[in-house]
């Protein structure tokens, strides 16, 4: 069977500041919307948490409308606000239970095109199941697999999960599979917590697949805080807890028995390189091997899974146990569907993309390369 990892950057529509072309204000968007809804979930609201509010909703340009460039405020019953005309901003709820309503992301249609090379990476890895991050919902999943995929040549899969995270921009952790491989059983760890509060910033689904040989395969697929927003520190110390999370559940699941488990997706972190990287407690604390580690394993020349593919941009991983090491046979990274840059192009792209051949950035199935390992399973 071939296991494959895919962040497709959401399939239909898309999160306008995701793709804004000035990153800069597109990040302080997405810090306010966070820290916005952080505060309206608050059962009482102080003063201070009010001139936050007020603050925020100035940065996210809805001053005087309820509808800006990357997000719109929703105010489906009770009062939460009022625009004086004299420009004042008069926040009248006085806690969560005074309105129903929230802050939202403004969408866009994914690039038809775009929708189309994500299809093709997936029919030409042709992968038996795929760990799939930064998909909308199940709905939107499984609409492609069934309508988009057959319109390449692609064959829809029999299976496609998705377990709503923690994260309210539609990038879900999801798997679809064969109908060889049927889903046993699944388990969100959506409510994990530490010491310091939540753990994971959209999940770390757990699936259990049935192999044809009456085996057990556990597929945990990952997407951790990026190192986008907030300090550095804060964003390290995040996926520490992350990574050190994703590891007792994997020594969990070792502990019962389970000797085939596979960790995938985007980590959001390159291999560690001592015992302080975020890391660490998941890629050097267990016995887990990244296929980039495998004899004869496949990248092309170019260690890094995402942008321009140097090795500070290997951020996605297919972890495998021993017991799946040794099962393993050939890996590798598929570019295809990746902008390869023009000065020259790095690696050989679909002609909708390749700058030779008159192909646009904007038509790149996704940032993100597709990882892949063919296992004797």
């Amino acid at each position: 069977m071939r296991l494959a990892s895919f962040n497709v950057e959401n399939l239909f529509s898309r999160a306008k500041a995701f793709d804004a072309e000035d990153g800069a204000e597109a990040r302080r968007a997405l810090e306010a919307y966070a820290r916005f809804n952080a505060l309206i979930a608050k059962p009482a609201y102080r003063d201070t948490d009010l001139e936050r509010m007020r603050e925020l909703l100035e940065t996210l340009g809805l001053a005087r409308t309820d509808d800006a460039e990357f997000v719109r405020l929703r105010q489906n019953r009770g009062d939460f606000l009022v625009r004086r005309r004299s420009g004042v901003l008069d926040i009248v709820a006085r806690g969560r239970g005074d309105w129903n309503g929230w802050l939202e992301l403004e969408r866009e249609p994914v690039d038809d095109t775009a929708m189309r090379m994500t299809a093709q990476v997936l029919r030409d890895v042709g992968a038996d199941v795929v760990g799939v991050v930064e998909a909308e919902n199940r709905p939107a999943l499984k609409g492609f697999s069934d309508t988009i995929l057959p319109l390449v040549g692609g064959a829809p899969y029999a299976q496609v999960m998705l377990i709503d995270g923690n994260d309210p921009r539609g990038i879900d952790c999801a798997l679809m599979a064969r109908g060889d491989f049927p889903i046993a059983a699944m388990r969100s760890h959506v409510d994990a917590v530490d010491a310091e509060g939540l753990v994971f910033s959209r999940d770390c689904p757990e699936y259990h697949l049935d192999t044809p040989d009456g085996g057990r395969l556990v597929v945990l697929v990952n997407h951790f805080k990026s190192k986008a927003g907030g300090s550095q520190a804060a964003s390290n110390a995040k996926r520490r807890r992350q990574a050190a999370e994703a590891a007792r559940i994997y020594g969990r699941l070792r502990d019962a028995g389970t000797d085939m488990v596979a960790v995938v997706g985007d980590l959001n972190d390159t291999p560690p390189d001592g015992p302080d990287h975020p890391l660490s407690p998941l890629l050097d604390g267990t016995d887990l091997v990244d296929i980039a580690a495998l004899d004869g394993h496949e990248d092309g020349g170019h260690p890094g899974t995402f942008g321009g593919a140097a090795a500070s941009n290997k951020i996605d991983h297919i972890l495998l146990s021993p017991a799946l090491r040794e099962r393993a046979g050939a890996s590798g990274v598929f570019r295809r569907g990746m902008w390869p840059g023009v000065r020259p192009p790095k690696w050989d792209a679909y002609p909708e993309i390749d700058p030779r051949r008159g192909g646009e950035k904007r038509h790149a199935a996704s940032d993100h390369a597709a990882l892949w390992v063919d296992l004797d399973v």
